[in-house]
C-alpha cells in the first residue's frame, strides 16, 4: 500500500471523523432529507486561507476533505485545525493527481454529491448551494461554477489570461458540439453517479479534461454564473502562472482525450493537414512537366508528395481502428462504473 492509499484508509473511511457529529450542520431549504454533500479541496501551500475556506463550508455540509498535495507549509496542520479530514501526498504530484486521489476520498464516504472547490478563498464559499441546486433537483449531473457565462460577473485578470480560457472555452466547445462559456474553474459539483463515470489521467489539471471526459460519455451539464475574485490574496496559481507550460500541458490533455474519445476526428484532422501539404509538391512537379515537359530534375516533389499522401491514407485507417477500440473503452467504462455503484 502506497503513502496515498495509507493516508486515505487511516482517515477518510473513518465516518465519525468525516461526519464530524460535533459540527452543526446548517441545511439549505431545498436539500431532500439524507442527502449528504462532500466537498474536496486540492491545497498546496495555503495556509494563509485554507483554514478560513474549510470554517466556511463545514457547517453547511457533511464533510470536508482537503488534499495536501506536498505543501511545505502548515496547510495540512491548519486545515486538520479547521476540522477538515487531510489526506497527504507526502509529494508535489500536480492538482490532477490531487483532484483525483479527493475523487477517491469523497467516493469513499456515502456522500450523494460532492463539490471541489481551490483552497485560496477566491470562490464565495455560500455560493456552494447554487452549484448543488441543479443536481438536487435533476436538471444535471455536473455543475460547474462560470466566470464567463455573464458579462457582468467577469473578473479581474490579464487579458491574455482572459482570451486564453475563452479560447479554451471555444476549443472544447467546437470538440464537444456543446456550448461551454468556462471550462477552466476550478468550483464544481457532481452528483455521485458523474463523479463515478469519471475517469482522468492527467496529473497536472483536471478542469478540461473533465468537461471532455464528461460531454463525451453524454453527462448532462450545467453552468452557474457566480462573481470570482479574479486574482489570489496571496502567493500564486501553480496551474497558470506559467502560462506556456500551462498552453503546453493543456494541449497534451486535449489531444489524448480526443486518442481516447473521439480518434477518428482527431486521425482525419491529421490526415487532412498532410494531405494539403503534400498537394504542394504535386502542384509544383505537375507545374513544371507542363512548362518543361519533363519531370526531372524535379522528381523528389513526386516522392515527397506520394509519402506525404501514403502517411494520410494511414492515418484515416488508423483513425477508425482506434475509433472501434474507443467504442470497446467507452462499454468497458460504463460497466466499471456501474459495478462502483454496486459497490457502494
Amino acid at each position: 500500500m502506497n503513502q496515498v492509499e495509507g493516508a486515505i484508509s487511516m482517515e477518510v473511511y473513518d465516518e465519525s471523523v468525516l461526519n464530524r457529529s460535533t459540527i452543526p450542520v446548517i441545511r439549505w431549504r431545498n436539500m431532500p432529507d439524507g442527502q449528504k454533500i462532500t466537498v474536496i479541496i486540492p491545497a498546496l501551500n495555503e495556509e494563509r486561507k485554507i483554514g478560513e475556506v474549510v470554517a466556511g463550508i463545514l457547517p453547511s455540509v457533511d464533510g470536508v476533505i482537503v488534499i495536501d498535495d506536498g505543501s511545505s507549509d502548515r496547510t495540512a496542520e491548519v486545515a486538520r485545525e479547521a476540522g477538515a479530514v487531510v489526506v497527504s501526498h507526502g509529494r508535489n504530484r500536480g492538482v490532477g493527481a490531487a483532484f483525483m486521489t479527493g475523487r477517491k476520498a469523497a467516493l469513499a464516504t456515502d456522500a450523494d454529491i460532492i463539490v471541489n472547490i481551490d483552497g485560496d478563498g477566491q470562490f464565495d464559499t455560500g455560493d456552494i448551494e447554487k452549484l448543488v441546486d441543479p443536481i438536487v433537483n435533476g436538471k444535471a449531473e455536473f455543475v460547474t461554477a462560470s466566470r464567463f457565462k455573464d458579462p457582468t460577473k467577469y473578473p479581474e485578470m490579464t487579458r491574455v489570461k482572459f482570451f486564453g480560457n475563452r479560447l479554451m472555452s471555444w476549443m472544447i466547445s467546437r470538440m464537444t458540439g456543446r456550448k461551454f462559456y468556462d471550462v477552466s474553474c476550478g468550483f464544481r459539483a457532481y452528483s455521485r453517479e458523474a463523479l463515478q463515470r469519471l475517469n482522468l489521467f492527467g496529473d497536472f489539471t483536471y478542469t478540461q479534461e473533465s468537461f471532455l471526459d464528461l460531454a463525451f460519455k453524454g453527462v448532462s451539464i450545467v453552468e452557474v454564473p457566480v462573481d470570482v475574485r479574479g486574482t489570489r490574496e496571496f502567493g500564486k496559481s501553480r496551474v497558470a502562472s506559467n502560462l506556456f507550460k500551462y498552453g503546453w500541458q493543456t494541449f497534451k490533455i486535449i489531444v489524448r482525450t480526443l486518442r481516447d474519445f473521439r480518434p477518428l476526428k482527431l486521425f482525419s484532422w491529421i490526415a487532412g493537414a498532410l494531405f494539403i501539404v503534400g498537394l504542394g509538391p504535386s502542384v509544383f512537379l505537375a507545374w513544371h512537366y507542363i512548362t518543361s515537359g519533363r519531370f526531372s530534375p524535379h522528381k523528389w516533389a513526386g516522392f515527397l508528395a506520394g509519402f506525404l499522401i501514403l502517411l494520410a491514407s494511414l492515418s484515416l485507417v488508423l483513425g477508425f481502428i482506434l475509433e472501434m477500440f474507443a467504442r470497446m473503452r467507452m462499454n468497458q467504462e460504463e460497466i466499471l462504473a456501474r459495478l462502483r455503484g454496486k459497490r457502494d
